[in-house]
Formats: structure tokens, sequence, C-alpha cells
């Protein structure tokens, strides 16, 4: 019997063993080699260094523009994740009422979701190119513009319109995720709420809220990671440029590890930045149980 057990119990292993091979190699050992190198002087030139241990931090939380790439991921986060869960939430209420068609709608909609990050990227620059572009073009034809604008190098215009493209690009995953939870809404409650006189608003929010909130939930925790932690949409549309107007921390970490070539600095930058996003992650977290227990 334990021969049979000891048996099984290695061939379970055998199975799972190529997943937790992966998780090392794809997540414990990146981790955990970024934080060793973020206390050295590790260089991609020199291929000796020496430990500094927090003397690397010190430089980067007293560089300006390490806050300045750290303000500018707090507003593409915020701004990213709120205009995608409107739309993806506006887009699946909907659907959720549109009693044909919905496969194909769906369908439609989920078109920017599933091309690649280098395809919605140059396809969006060739779109706002001030020379050949079809929207400067297109504005200048209508009269709204003296001349073609370029959008990706003005200013004062170009983090609205990445945060614009990234709401095209985002919002139907909120809008697939939504419409499934909406869909397992019972009817009979909104039939007994409209025959206790309930508003079309306590509808929504007793009702429609309170059964897809979880999902909105988990939604958020993982759009802000992805888009926190976002770097070639960003990167392959503007550089992070100009004047470093949308250099998040990501690029930021980029252009200190591989353009400086400074690689313990970049590592401290993404350690600071894994322990902020964890830190967010905590309190998302902290409100997804307190729904949890209010739904029991």
């Amino acid at each position: 019997m334990e021969k049979k057990l000891r048996n099984f119990n290695i061939t379970g292993m055998l199975f799972i063993l190529p997943a937790i091979l992966i998780v090392i190699l794809l997540l414990i050992y990146p981790i955990f080699s970024s934080i060793y190198f973020s206390l050295t002087t590790k260089n991609l030139i020199r291929p000796f260094y020496d430990f500094v241990w927090f003397e690397n931090f010190k430089f980067v939380l007293t560089n300006p523009d390490f806050y300045k790439a750290f303000v500018n991921s707090i507003k593409w986060t915020f701004f990213s994740i709120v205009g995608q869960l409107f739309v993806g939430f506006s887009a699946a209420l909907a659907l959720n009422r549109i009693p044909r068609f919905t496969g194909i709608y769906r369908t439609l909609l989920i078109i920017p979701w599933a091309f690649p990050a280098i395809v919605i990227a140059f396809s969006w620059k060739y779109i706002l190119n001030d020379v050949y572009g079809f929207l400067p073009n297109l504005l200048t034809q209508l009269g709204i513009t003296s001349s073609n604008i370029n959008f990706l190098a003005n200013p004062d215009l170009v983090f609205i319109v990445v945060v614009l493209i990234n709401i095209w690009f985002g919002a139907p995953l909120f809008m697939v995720n939504i419409l499934s939870a909406l869909k397992t809404i019972p009817s009979e409650q909104y039939e007994a709420a409209q025959m206790d006189g309930a508003s079309p608003l306590q509808v929504f929010w007793h009702i429609t809220i309170r059964h897809v909130r979880v999902v909105i939930g988990l939604l958020l925790v993982l759009r802000t990671i992805w888009i926190f932690n976002n770097f070639d949409i960003l990167y392959l549309i503007t550089g992070g440029g100009p004047s470093d107007n949308t250099t998040t921390l990501p690029i930021f970490a980029y252009k200190v590890g591989w353009g400086m070539k400074q690689l313990g600095v970049a590592s401290a930058i993404t350690v600071i930045l894994l322990l902020f996003l964890l830190g967010i992650c905590f309190l998302y977290f902290k409100l997804l149980d307190k729904w949890e227990r209010d739904d029991r």
C-alpha cells in the first residue's frame, strides 16, 4: 500500500513539475533577481558590480524624473480604468437589453481586444499622423481645424489621446465579463422590485450593481496591475514623449536599465513598483472580501 502511494505521489509530482518550473522561471526568479540587483551597482556594460544596499532606492526616491513618471502612471491607470469601466459597463447594459444578434454585436465590439498591441499601436500612429493620417486630414477638411494637428507630438493633447486609445482597447474586456454577470441575474428580482414600486435607480443600485460588483472588483484588480505595468502600447505609440509627458514607471525603468545601462537602479524602480501594486491589490481584496461577506 505504501509503495503504491509513493508511486502515485511521484507520478503526480511529475505532472505538476512543468508548471512549477514555469512559475519559478517566469515569476519567482525575476522577482528575487530584481531585489538582488537593486542592492548592487549592476551595469549592463561592466561585468563586475558591488553591493551598495539601499543607495539605489535613495537615488530613485530623490530623483524628480521618478516622481514625474510615477504621477504619469497614476493618471494613466486611473483615467484608463475609469473610462474602460464606464464604456464597458454601458456597452454591457445595452447588449443585455438587445434581444437579437447579441453574439454578432459582442464579437464586433471585442475586436480591439483581439488585436496584438503592436498592431494597435502602429494602426493608431498611422491614423493620427499629421501628414497622411485619416483623422487630422478629416478634421481639416471638415473645417474643425485650420491645419493638420500632430496629436502625438502635442504636449497638451498626447496624454489625452493615448488614454482614449487605451480606453478603446480595454473596454471590451469589461464589457464581456460584466455582460456575463448580468446574464446570471434572475429576472424575478426585477419583477419583484417593480411590483414593490422601486425606482429605476434603486433597481440599478440594489440589484444590478449588487450582482456584478464582485466581477467588477476582480476586473479592477487585474486591469490596475496590467495598466500600471503596461509598456508596449504606450512605448510603441509615443516612446514616452514628448518631453516625457507619457513616460510611466515601466518606461522610465526601461530607459534607465536599457538606455543608461544602470540595471541596479532600474531594478530598484521595479521593486518600488512591485511594492506599490501589492499595497493597491491589498486594498482591493479587502474591499472584495467585504462585498462577499455582505452577499452571504
